[in-house]
């Protein structure tokens, strides 16, 4: 008997020591287990610079390009388009694709995890490129807008090679890869201005599209050829009837939003487009978000990651709104008498050329902060940059080009560091096989928060103009309450920011389980 109690003993004795060292970690607010990769569960990922993983950033980076080249290059020929389309409604072309990116992100996401990452972001270069024909040989505005929702797919492609990043790499290195992926392509916004002007000139506005379905061609086929597919996937099918409603009540929200100042906010058309948008959002969040596997499991999302997205619509939203007061800011000289305006022979390039460096410096330095210490710190140092750089421009840059400057170079460091952040934290709290539709969210909160920001920024300065030599122009309190509202906005950013770090300590690695989002 004693000999039979002492092997019952030890056997017991096995049992909880196997027990602790597969026991998850506990993480009150991921939920209840977390897995932390291992080298056995990822021996196949890379955990450092070869040069098979430098080809993949490459071919990466590059769809990022195509994807800079899809929301950007259209402003470049707005006058033209206008006279092309006899039209003055620049707002469709100028957030039409943003806003169908973030209805295309939600379908794309969970058909990324259920179907393979690099099948679905060839499709969306495809249809990308597709939207690029069509605003090519579109003989009407509605046609062209057409063409530029299919365009918005490539918007999708940016977390979809975040997602890919995270199957390539280990998760540490997958971090710092993330912050050259994400932003290594805004180097290119150096050179873009000069590479298209005398093209323009050339060829009139039709080459952008042009450059842009070839760009989305050549990337979808290089993805094709090189980046390997993914090795984990989630089990189910992709409830498409819940997301295009999902999508359409996002793209009617939002298109409320952005263009309700442009047709008036109580016109019929700016209701039925409201109206529409809300009852799609309803009927979603009450009836098709609660069947099995539902397109974005809302009621699944943690905490964390609740506070993360906050942080990252609020950032990445007051950093818009300031890129897009910057584009005012630069035609108004400081001797008309309005207590603003940088206007010089070299502003254009300086606020917009030069800050691009900025973007890929932010990017990079957060994704190696992220690997080290973890992702919410360098999403809280992006939110403090910000804070400083409108502070700069609230006190003397509106009317200092110099100090313009540094305050979009500052700027320009918070959107790379606040969006490679965002990613590398979506990254932390989902599993491989839900990192595509995570990263959606992290996309839709991006378009959200510029869209939103864009409108209050306008209103405040459609609500402060005054009269100045027979003119209507933007007065220097509503150029000035901008700044602070961006600047409140980012303040605001930090309690959220400060409850995710109390929440996060110590997780830099590790996947949430795939029960929670």
């Amino acid at each position: 008997m004693s000999l039979l109690r002492a092997l019952r003993d030890k056997k017991n004795t096995l049992s909880k020591t196997f027990r602790r060292r597969r026991a998850p970690a506990a993480d009150s607010e991921i939920g209840s287990a977390v897995r932390v990769e291992t080298e056995e569960t990822d021996g196949y990922l890379h955990h450092g610079w070869t040069r098979r993983v430098i080809g993949y950033v490459a071919i990466l980076m590059m769809v990022n390009v195509m994807v800079d080249s899809v929301l950007a290059s259209p402003t470049f020929v707005l006058p033209q388009l206008g006279e092309a389309f006899h039209t003055n409604q620049f707002a469709w072309i100028g957030s039409s694709a943003m806003l169908a990116g973030a209805m295309w992100a939600p379908l794309l996401g969970k058909s990324a995890d259920i179907n393979g990452k690099r099948k679905i972001l060839v499709i969306t270069l495809l249809v990308a490129g597709a939207g690029g024909l069509v605003c090519l040989i579109a003989p009407n505005i509605a046609v062209f807008v057409f063409g530029r929702l299919l365009q918005g797919a490539a918007v999708a492609a940016t977390f979809l090679t975040v997602a890919l990043i995270r199957d390539i790499c280990a998760p540490k290195f997958a971090m710092v890869v993330t912050g050259f992926v994400t932003s290594g392509s805004a180097v290119f916004g150096i050179i873009t201005p000069f590479i298209l002007e005398p093209a323009l000139h050339a060829f009139g506005w039709r080459i952008v599209f042009v450059i842009s379905a070839v760009f989305a061609c050549l990337a979808a086929l290089l993805v094709r050829l090189v980046i390997p597919e993914s090795r984990k996937t989630a089990p189910g099918t992709v409830d498409v009837k819940g997301a295009l409603v999902l999508g359409l009540g996002l793209a009617g929200v939002l298109v409320y939003i952005s263009l309700g100042q442009v047709f008036g906010w109580l016109s019929p058309i700016s209701l039925v487009v409201l109206v529409a948008g809300a009852v799609a959002l309803t009927y979603w969040y009450r009836v098709l978000s609660l069947k099995p596997r539902p397109i974005v499991d809302v009621r699944g999302i943690s905490a964390a990651l609740g506070l993360g997205l906050l942080v990252v619509i609020m950032g990445t939203g007051a950093y818009q709104s300031m890129l897009q007061l910057f584009s005012i800011l630069i035609e108004v000289s400081p001797g008309e008498g309005l207590g603003y305006g940088i206007a010089a022979p070299a502003a254009l390039g300086l606020l917009f050329g030069i800050p691009s460096l900025g973007i890929m410096l932010g990017g990079v330095v957060a994704g190696a902060i992220s690997a080290r210490v973890g992702p919410v710190w360098s999403l809280g140092a992006g939110v403090l940059l910000g804070l400083l750089a409108t502070f700069i421009m609230l006190v003397a840059g509106a009317g200092s080009l110099p100090l313009a400057v540094l305050s979009s170079f500052m700027l320009s460091m918070t959107a790379g560091s606040m969006v490679t952040s965002g990613f590398n934290l979506a990254s932390v709290l989902a599993p491989p096989e839900r990192q595509g539709t995570v990263s959606s969210l992290v996309m839709v909160m991006i378009a959200m928060g510029s869209v939103t920001m864009n409108f209050i920024g306008s209103a405040v300065l459609g609500a402060t103009r005054i009269t100045h030599n027979g003119e209507s122009v933007n007065s220097s309190l509503g150029v000035h309450s901008y700044i602070a509202v961006a600047g409140v906005v980012f303040a605001l950013a930090i309690i959220p920011t400060f409850f995710l770090v109390r929440r996060m300590r110590g997780h830099v690695t590790v996947s949430a389980p795939v029960s929670h989002l």
